[in-house]
């Protein structure tokens, strides 16, 4: 049987630390502020992240390296036979898109690389459903199947706090964004496969969190069988907000009773865009092998 092992990237929210809690190795996704490299978790915690966004820091994304993905990936095959890579959705990231290539081409039947288009907690959840079912005993591509076959099965809600990141990365424009703070706007945006689409828009932040629930209980009846089948995972993320994360989460819990939410700080590739102040709530389909 072989050795497989499990990557993901940081956007999945797993730490360095805690990757080698749970056996999974975590890939530190770059960020380019003022001029200068960082890698989070690596040189770049949360709180300076949003410490530099709140100076109106000029960041922007990046992609890992060829070289640096290739530098682990070797490294992880001195000890394992094979690798499942699970970086963050194609529809967020060329990072994807690059991993594949670099697979196909330097490591055909070694290195599988799952565009499943996961962020955060969804990717997080993927990577510890691979590396379950890598304990199991199931082969690399059987793996992959079963992380494909489940890749439409979850949803992303997330309330914004404010416009001005949308409006300085060029998603909405100035006139939209001044109208939507005139207005107090709160928008929830939805990340179902590799959009990112706006869902709804709120007045408060309670009508927000009305609006994701209710989504989230639509989901549940329409798309997993309904409250009692269970077949699902809720979590939540937020964006330089714990307190306020810790209260939306028992909140969900609450909207449903027996479900226990798994709270991590979203994405920082996710929160460059949307600032600082947001929360979240996802549903995921359980992986069945």
């Amino acid at each position: 049987m072989s050795k497989i092992a499990i990557i993901t990237d940081s956007n999945s929210g797993i730490t360095q630390k805690q990757g080698e809690e749970l056996g999974i190795f975590v890939v530190p996704m770059p960020f380019m502020i003022n001029g200068q490299d960082f890698f989070e978790d690596i040189n770049l915690t949360q709180a300076e992240f949003y410490e530099k966004l709140a100076e109106d820091a000029d960041v922007s994304t990046s992609q890992p390296s060829p070289d640096s993905l290739m530098t682990m990936w070797d490294k992880v095959l001195k000890e394992y036979d094979q690798i499942i890579y699970i970086p963050m959705s194609s529809g967020l990231s060329g990072s994807c898109q690059s991993a594949h290539m670099i697979a196909s081409e330097e490591y055909e039947g070694k290195v599988f690389v799952v565009d499943n288009q996961r962020i955060s907690v969804t990717q997080r959840q993927s990577a510890l459903d691979a590396k379950e079912m890598a304990d199991a005993g199931l082969s690399a591509q059987e793996i992959v199947d079963k992380l494909m076959e489940n890749k439409m099965e979850s949803s992303i809600y997330i309330m914004l706090d404010t416009l001005h990141y949308l409006k300085k990365g060029g998603r909405i424009t100035p006139a939209a964004a001044a109208l939507g703070t005139l207005l107090r706007l709160k928008p929830v945006l939805q990340i179902q496969g590799e959009k990112l689409d706006a869902f709804a828009k709120a007045r408060t932040t309670a009508q927000g969190k009305s609006i994701m629930i209710n989504a989230i209980k639509a989901d549940i009846e329409n798309r997993f069988g309904g409250m009692e089948a269970g077949d699902f995972w809720i979590a939540g993320a937020y964006t330089n907000n714990l307190d306020a994360a810790l209260e939306w989460k028992k909140e969900v819990e609450e909207a449903f009773p027996g479900h226990e939410m798994h709270l991590d700080p979203l994405s920082l590739s996710v929160g460059c865009h949307i600032g600082p102040g947001s929360l979240a709530v996802t549903i995921t389909r359980k992986v069945h092998f």
